[in-house]
C-alpha cells in the first residue's frame, strides 16, 4: 500500500475524567514524540468532554481540515462512549458491525464475545481496522481521522502503527532562534510582518520574556535547512539595520 504524504496530524482527546482532573493526559506529549521522530507537526490539540454535540462538532471540524488526526477515547462500550456515533454522524454514514472486527472479537472471547462486547466494533460504515497490540480489541480508521482507545497502554502504540503503516516521514526540520535583551514585541511587528511575508515557507515564532525588571524577545524560525539558514541571515540583516542586537541561541 502507498503511504500517504502529510505535513502533520491533529489530536483530539475525549473524556470528563481529563478535564476535571480525574487523571492527567498522556497523549498530547505521546503524540508530539510520536510525530518528531518523524519530522511531522502537531497542527493542534483539543480536550473535550463527553458530550454529543461537542465530539460531533469538533469532528465535523477535524474532517473538513487538510491534514489526518488522531482521536481517543470514546471507543467502548459504556454509555459515556460516543465518539463512534459522533463520528458517523460527522461524516453522514450509519454506524454497522464490522465483520472483520467481529471474527477477531469472536475469536478472542469465544462463547463469552456476549452482545455488550461486540458493541466495540460497531463502527462507522467503511471504517478501515487498526489493531491493538494489547487486547486486540480494535480501533478504526475512518477518511483521514483515527479513532483510539483512551487507555494510553492501548493508543500510544496504535499511533506508532498508523504512522509507520500508513504515513511517510516529513522533510528534516531544523530550527533557529535570536534573543533580543530589552526588546518588546510591539517595537517588532513591522519587522516580523515583513519578514514572515518573504519567508512563508518557514514556521516563525515569537515569544517574549520578563528579565528582572527588563524584557527579551525570543523569535524563532523553523523549517528545512536550506530555507532556514537563508531566512535567519535575512531576519538577522532586518535587525541589524533598525538597531536591534541579539545573540544566537
Amino acid at each position: 500500500m502507498k503511504k500517504h504524504n502529510t505535513s502533520g496530524f491533529g489530536l483530539l482527546i475525549i473524556g470528563n475524567e481529563i478535564l476535571d482532573g480525574r487523571r492527567q493526559d498522556s497523549h498530547f506529549v505521546a503524540a508530539l514524540n510520536a510525530l518528531s521522530e518523524r519530522d511531522l507537526k502537531l497542527e493542534y490539540s483539543l480536550t473535550i468532554p463527553d458530550h454529543v454535540d461537542t465530539i460531533r462538532q469538533q469532528l465535523e471540524w477535524a474532517f473538513a481540515g487538510s491534514v489526518p488526526f488522531f482521536c481517543c477515547g470514546g471507543i467502548g462500550a459504556t454509555p459515556d462512549d460516543l465518539t463512534r456515533e459522533c463520528a458517523a454522524a460527522a461524516v453522514g454514514v450509519s454506524i454497522e458491525r464490522h465483520v472483520e472486527g467481529e471474527a477477531l472479537l469472536r475469536k478472542r472471547w469465544g462463547a463469552d464475545a456476549s452482545e455488550s462486547r461486540l458493541r466495540m466494533i460497531d463502527f462507522p460504515a467503511g471504517s478501515v481496522l487498526i489493531p491493538n497490540p494489547f487486547n486486540q480489541i480494535p480501533g478504526f480508521c475512518l477518511k483521514q481521522g483515527h479513532f483510539l482507545p483512551g487507555f494510553p497502554q492501548m493508543a500510544h502504540p496504535m499511533m506508532q502503527w498508523v504512522l509507520e503503516s500508513w504515513y511517510e516521514s516529513g522533510q528534516p526540520m531544523i530550527r533557529e532562534s535570536l534573543v533580543l535583551p530589552g526588546a518588546r514585541e510591539a517595537d517588532l511587528s513591522d519587522i516580523m510582518e515583513t519578514f514572515v511575508a518573504m519567508h512563508p515557507d518557514l514556521s516563525f515564532s515569537s515569544l517574549p520574556r520578563y528579565v528582572g525588571t527588563s524584557t527579551e524577545l525570543h523569535l524563532s524560525i523553523r523549517g528545512g535547512a536550506e530555507s532556514v539558514h537563508e531566512g535567519i541571515q535575512a531576519l538577522k540583516q532586518m535587525l541589524t539595520q533598525s538597531g536591534y542586537d541579539f545573540t544566537i541561541v
